[in-house]
């Protein structure tokens, strides 16, 4: 192999380098649920944006062009100017379904056991809610556009009680409550003895 060949290589692998590195950060960047306050009636609605089409531009252009991909308010205004756009792009992470949740259990304790609850591990330990009527749920039951309801209305239950209460509620036969009574407790009376 001949210089001009290797250094033809080594442009080449750069060059891909930096298309590639920059196509992974814009999808990484634009990628899953966002919750978006749409312009047309002032209310939340859940967005995802094209993410693999924003990327591509941004590989090949050097700057994004963001189109949703889907919205809770198709189809019935599929079509629209998707001026919700302006909100992503101000703050693609502030806006994310996961960010908004986890901002939302910042300095709450858990509603049955007292603990603080931890910072959100979604794949492993997600942190749950409790409803008005007192079962335990999971985010994945949630729907996003519903998640300004849902903050007004359920209370932070932290992931182990999370599993407790599920289990209590899914076989309420094979759970027993057992009642700690409070044992008295005796106090020794001084005497006048000498041992």
């Amino acid at each position: 192999m001949s210089g001009w060949t290797f250094i033809g290589i080594v442009v080449i692998a750069i060059a891909a380098w930096f298309l590639f590195s920059g196509f992974i950060r814009t999808w990484f960047r634009f990628r899953g649920t966002r919750l978006i306050t749409c312009p047309d009636n002032l209310q939340a609605a859940a967005v995802k944006v094209d993410a693999v089409n924003a990327a591509k531009w941004m590989a090949i252009a050097g700057e994004t062009d963001l189109h949703l991909s889907s919205c809770t308010r198709w189809p019935e205004m599929a079509g629209c100017a998707q001026e919700c756009l302006r909100q992503i792009e101000t703050s693609p992470e502030s806006c994310r379904v996961k960010t908004v949740v986890s901002r939302w259990y910042d300095g709450k304790s858990c509603v049955y056991c007292g603990q603080p609850v931890e910072k959100i591990v979604w794949h492993e330990r997600p942190a749950a809610l409790r409803s008005p009527r007192g079962v335990s749920m999971e985010w994945k039951d949630v729907h996003p556009e519903e998640l300004p309801n849902v903050f007004a209305t359920h209370q932070p239950v932290c992931w182990r009680c999370h599993i407790l209460e599920s289990f209590r509620h899914e076989h309420a036969a094979l759970v027993i409550e057992r009642k700690h009574l409070p044992v008295p407790s005796t106090t020794l009376q001084p005497t006048a003895a000498e041992y």
